[in-house]
């Protein structure tokens, strides 16, 4: 199956508190390059892409010093107070680049670096078709423990109807666009683009990928990731 032409969305103005890091965690290094190279990589190597918008925050002092920064197919966007703002207005940045109301656009989050080309090429594959579009996702694999406040186990829910939502998520810039503005303006809070999706009413397909896809958000992350990387060598 050939795979239809598609847009890219990498919000990145988050700070990654949780890093204790000097600078936000996806300027850190990984095996010699930012870990924000390593996230693009898997998008500027496919034939399909018609271009890429990084969102970023303001006055940030690093993307400018990146190679990637003076790729033809990258362009940025204003970072917004949260992910959905950014969002928004890197959809609004394909628009003005020529991108079609019903062109799928693919969000990734800045701190996963491992996508494998495989995982890309069977989420474009399996949702080139699809009238919603939809998301990688793993199921998951240890037993669930629900809580209460003072943090004791109160249910165990049944792991097989739950799967942990990864990135890409994949959808019609259109519809993302008005679920995403949609829910913001209801103060619903977002916690990914698929969240957006299903306030708006719609059903997103969960696509099996791999597990080492992982997002970096605490130190001993990028030490497994550089790890696994020193070890592909």
């Amino acid at each position: 199956m050939n795979v239809l032409p598609f847009w890219v969305v990498i919000p990145a103005a988050g700070i990654g508190s949780r890093m204790q890091a000097d600078r936000p965690k996806q300027y850190l290094p990984l095996a010699g390059r930012s870990l924000i190279e390593h996230t693009l990589d898997c998008f500027l190597n496919h034939p399909s892409l018609q271009g890429l918008v990084v969102c970023l925050a303001e006055k940030d002092p690093y993307w400018a010093g990146l190679s990637c920064a003076r790729n033809a197919r990258i362009s940025t966007a204003p970072g917004g107070r949260e992910r959905a703002d950014s969002v928004l207005n890197g959809l609004d940045a394909l628009l003005g680049q020529g991108a079609k109301p019903g062109d799928w656009v693919l969000v990734h989050d800045a701190a996963r670096p491992n996508l494998a080309a495989s995982d890309l090429h069977r989420l474009l594959e399996t949702l080139a078709d699809d009238p919603v579009g939809g998301l990688l996702a793993v199921p998951v694999r240890d037993t669930l423990k629900q809580a209460g406040a003072d943090r004791r186990v109160t249910a165990t829910p049944d792991r097989s109807m739950f799967w942990q939502a990864y990135t890409p998520q994949m959808f019609r810039l259109e519809t993302l666009h008005k679920a995403l503005s949609g829910a913001l303006a209801a103060g619903v809070a977002i916690t990914d683009e698929a969240s957006a999706m299903e306030w708006a009413g719609h059903a997103p397909l969960l696509v099996e990928g791999r597990a080492d896809n992982i997002k970096v958000t605490r130190p001993e992350d990028l030490d497994w990731l550089a790890g696994s990387m020193s070890g592909a060598d």
